[in-house]
């Protein structure tokens, strides 16, 4: 019996448990949130859908942490949302209390599950949940990649307005300000967008790309995006369920890989039954591959800054 637990049962939360059940891969999918009702409501409300939309995984919603038990793979949502003209890292020390308990409950009820992490900010978070739970590092993974890559491919796309199914697109890096976009890796109708688009074209992408999460912030003023991340989230979570290890841009555990060790960084992985089983070396061009190792020592100085904040 193959089990997802999602924690957190906002619209991230939620919306991520249902695609994941939409899948059909699973017997059944655990919603828990601290609200009382929030959870065992809407997985009612979800689970009536089932008949329309012709799926047959069970979505249950509790407050319990026990009944989560012998989890395949957690996804972690909870977490303080981003308001407008707050950072991902305006987050960290609130984030932080909230997944260490988070990631201790789950650890009493699965005994080796996969984990997933939403909660920002991203890398930091990763990094406390591996350091936390005792799992191996290929167990734990962060969401982020998957997602900057689906805006950068959206925003490619609105730019020269072509078809989305005719862009492949790149983001490496942390979640936030130091996200590394891969135009070397990026092709339109099979043609690198180095050759469409000017560095200046290109670099105004980019922006729009690492400002995205925060455009919308502001836009919805209350809340954040959770269509886009929780589409990035499911897809992780069903490369895990299925074995399929397809390749992804993903907070992955690195050691040795682009010249960089010793820090969870977004990069190419490959995600299977077992979480990580291979992080993938692309041929970066020099620019790439200086930003992504500032990128790792950015993190590393943010990880710094959350051991500070938890042994006090």
């Amino acid at each position: 019996m193959k089990r997802v637990t999602v924690v957190g049962a906002g619209k991230y939360g939620s919306m991520t448990a249902l695609r994941i059940a939409e899948y059909d891969i699973v017997d059944s999918v655990v919603m828990t949130d601290i609200v009382d009702g929030l959870p065992q409501g809407l997985a009612l409300d979800m689970n009536q859908s089932r008949y329309v939309e012709k799926f047959s995984t069970k979505i249950s919603g509790t407050n319990k942490y026990e009944d989560t038990c012998d989890s395949d793979v957690v996804v972690i949502t909870a977490g303080l949302p981003r308001k407008p003209g707050m950072s991902r890292m305006d987050l960290l020390e609130v984030n932080a209390k909230i997944v260490t308990d988070v990631t201790n409950n789950i650890m009493k009820y699965s005994e080796s599950p996969t984990i997933v992490v939403v909660t920002n900010p991203l890398d930091q978070m990763t990094t406390l949940v591996s350091e936390i739970s005792g799992l191996p590092k290929n167990k734990v993974i962060g969401q982020a990649g998957v997602l900057d890559t689906s805006r950068f491919a959206y925003f490619i796309s609105e730019k020269l307005n072509v078809n989305m199914n005719d862009v492949e697109a790149l983001t490496m890096g942390s979640h936030g300000e130091t996200m590394v976009p891969v135009p070397s890796q990026c092709k339109v109708s099979g043609k690198l967008l180095t050759e469409i688009l000017s560095i200046d074209e290109i670099d105004d992408l980019v922006q729009k790309t690492s400002n995205g999460g925060a455009e919308i912030v502001a836009l919805l003023k209350t809340g954040s995006a959770y269509f886009a991340p929780s589409s990035a989230a499911a897809t992780m979570v069903k490369s895990i369920i299925s074995d399929a290890n397809d390749v992804m841009p993903a907070c992955s555990w690195v050691e040795g890989e682009y010249g960089i060790s010793d820090v969870y960084l977004g990069v190419p992985t490959k995600l299977g039954k077992n979480g990580v089983t291979e992080v993938v070396e692309l041929k970066l061009n020099s620019d790439e591959l200086t930003d992504l190792k500032n990128a790792s020592d950015a993190v590393k100085a943010k990880v710094k800054e959350l051991n500070s904040i938890i042994s006090q």
